[in-house]
């Protein structure tokens, strides 16, 4: 039996598919915000996958959780941006659907792994 990954897991793969979609939607932004706005957004997004990777290779229960509640404050940030960015109208209100459903996919693979946390 082979050893499972970081790619098997499905936060990951959930939160790489959300990294494709904000680097392809941020492609169409005005470009007066691609050094200001679509760079935080991105150093953001990028933040997110730096935590999943620390909490899935921390082997300390409190290591582990504070990585994900990270992870959980740079989630409600991108929510945040999708909201700016549908209010400023760089995205139409199909985007933002797609872009809320992709965090919510993440966050609820975010709340199991938690759970398991504090259940051991």
């Amino acid at each position: 039996m082979m050893k499972k990954g970081v790619e098997d897991v499905k936060i990951y793969r959930n939160y790489f598919d959300f990294i494709c979609y904000i680097e392809m939607i941020t492609e169409k932004f005005p470009k007066y915000t691609k050094f200001g706005f679509v760079n935080i957004i991105k150093k953001t997004l990028y933040k997110g996958m730096e935590d999943i990777l620390y909490a899935y290779k921390s082997f300390e229960k409190s290591d582990k959780l504070s990585y994900l509640n990270d992870l959980d404050v740079t989630l409600k940030m991108l929510k945040l941006y999708a909201r700016v960015s549908y209010k400023k109208k760089y995205i139409n209100v199909k985007n933002y659907e797609a872009w809320s459903r992709k965090i919510n996919s993440v966050c609820t693979s975010l709340g199991a792994w938690i759970n398991v946390c504090l259940k051991r």
